[in-house]
């Protein structure tokens, strides 16, 4: 059977824990797990990490590991009788404070935020049910209009997506959490609440190289600084729960495929996240507006789609996968897909690394060939050659296990450990043995990027093509 190139990534929670089930997920086509550090406690992540690793043992091919950190979660506060009532006209007043308000008066624990109001800013509360519209400063306090109203508990969640909001991407405990996840040995850290760079930066500064850095764009003020978000990470996330409750509906497509053009262009994997296949969480199949979700996805060049609840909570995980699974190679078999696909993404100011990879897809192409192997320390020159798209799928052939895992998340590539090469002569032997251990045949032909001298990483120069005798 073809190789998938669109991996997916499936969510730990109680329903994916037991070890024979996690097991069957990756059977049944799971390239990436996340953990989720929104719930549990450091003993589940450890568990979870652990019983990862084991299955991934057992079915002999690397498998990537992400920490979803929770980031600010920004929250009004208490209430005297613990709800108010919000209704259509009325105005309120909004104010910093952690006493508990009352009808007509809605207080919150954060004092930079309320600072930072403008007339005419949107606060969308418990995730877009109920809003109002900042018409007044006054002093320390703001009136708003209540645009649509309902009843507001304790708590409840605050979406400001008009305004950025002067808040570091990284809490207390986000920054508890990483150093966690890096002790754990994770593959990403996958960062919450990213509205510009710096947030990137920040992170990047304590994390250094020991993960790479997944930037989830979930906020308009992270759209419009798109392209140096993407820049400065390692990979991105469309994680529409959040970007849905900021932006309207029929923004949310739009924004997605923004998205995937932008990390496309820049090599950066692209994953596609929240409530793909939402209603597996209980029915044994999805509906067919899910399947169509998924499948736009792909056809827009995402490199993975991701369960949630589907795989954490849910009654059928192994089932949501191996339909994810059938979604994906269904959408791959369609001539269409290979038309519409955007593929020539290297920029004109390309380095020399660059125009290998595009030269080697070209080749690849041009021949017929059945597989392109890309050596590679860093992982590096399998993402530029994954960006490419090359028809044949990518083989990345690396010394390094933390690599491997790596380019679990990115399109088209699978990954083998294999001692690092000398010369030519072991290039193209451990090139030809790896592709039959896939299943090619004598006769296919394989193009092979490397770098030589041997051993550094970023220094691919070299392209080879190989017949198998």
């Amino acid at each position: 059977m073809r190789a998938r190139d669109c991996k997916i990534v499936a969510t730990m929670g109680p329903a994916s824990d037991p070890p024979e089930r996690l097991a069957m997920l990756i059977q049944a086509g799971v390239d990436c797990f996340r953990l989720n550090f929104s719930h549990g406690g450091r003993e589940d992540h450890a568990r979870r990490m652990q019983a990862i690793r084991a299955a991934e043992a057992h079915a002999g091919t690397p498998v990537g590991v992400f920490a979803d950190l929770q980031g600010p979660k920004i929250r009004v506060g208490m209430f005297a009788n613990g709800e108010i009532k919000l209704r259509f006209n009325d105005i309120v007043t909004i104010e910093a404070s952690s006493e508990p308000g009352a009808d007509g008066l809605v207080r919150m624990p954060h004092p930079e935020l309320v600072d930072a109001l403008e007339v005419g800013d949107i606060l969308k509360l418990d995730d877009g049910k109920m809003q109002v519209t900042v018409i007044e400063r006054a002093g320390a306090q703001r009136k708003a209009r209540v645009d649509f109203g309902g009843t507001l508990k304790n708590q409840k969640g605050v979406n400001v997506p008009t305004r950025r909001i002067p808040i570091s991407a990284l809490t207390e405990k986000d920054r508890e959490d990483l150093a966690y996840a890096l002790e754990l040995g994770v593959d990403y850290i996958a960062l919450s609440f990213v509205q510009h760079p710096e947030d990137v930066r920040e992170a990047r500064r304590l994390i250094g190289d020991r993960a790479g850095i997944i930037a989830k764009i979930e906020k308009p003020s992270a759209l419009t600084e798109i392209e140096a978000i993407v820049e400065v990470a390692d990979a991105v996330m469309v994680a529409r729960g959040d970007l849905g409750v900021e932006l309207p509906p029929e923004q949310v497509p739009i924004a997605q495929r923004k998205i995937i053009r932008t990390a496309r262009a820049a090599g950066k994997p692209v994953i596609v996240a929240t409530h793909m296949l939402e209603s597996m969480v209980e029915a044994a199949t999805p509906t067919r507006a899910e399947a169509s979700d998924v499948a736009t996805a792909v056809y827009q060049g995402a490199d993975a789609v991701m369960l949630s609840a589907e795989s954490a909570v849910g009654r059928h995980p192994q089932s949501a996968v191996a339909i994810m699974d059938r979604i994906i190679r269904a959408v791959e078999e369609d001539e269409e897909y290979w038309a519409s696909l955007p593929r020539d993404m290297t920029p004109p100011q390309a380095t020399t690394a660059d125009a290998i990879a595009l030269s080697a897809r070209h080749i690849a192409d041009v021949v017929g060939c059945a597989a392109l192997v890309a050596y590679t320390a860093t992982g590096s020159t399998a993402i530029r050659v994954a960006r490419e798209r090359p028809r044949c799928g990518v083989i990345g052939l690396t010394p390094l296990i933390a690599t491997a895992r790596k380019l679990a998340l990115v399109w088209g590539v699978r990954s083998m450990v294999t001692e690092d090469v000398e010369n030519v002569e072991e290039m193209v032997s451990k090139a030809d043995a790896a592709v039959r251990k896939l299943g090619l045949e004598v006769g296919d032909r394989v193009a092979i990027i490397a770098g030589i001298p041997f051993g550094r990483a970023g220094k691919t120069n070299t392209i080879r093509v190989l017949r198998l005798e």
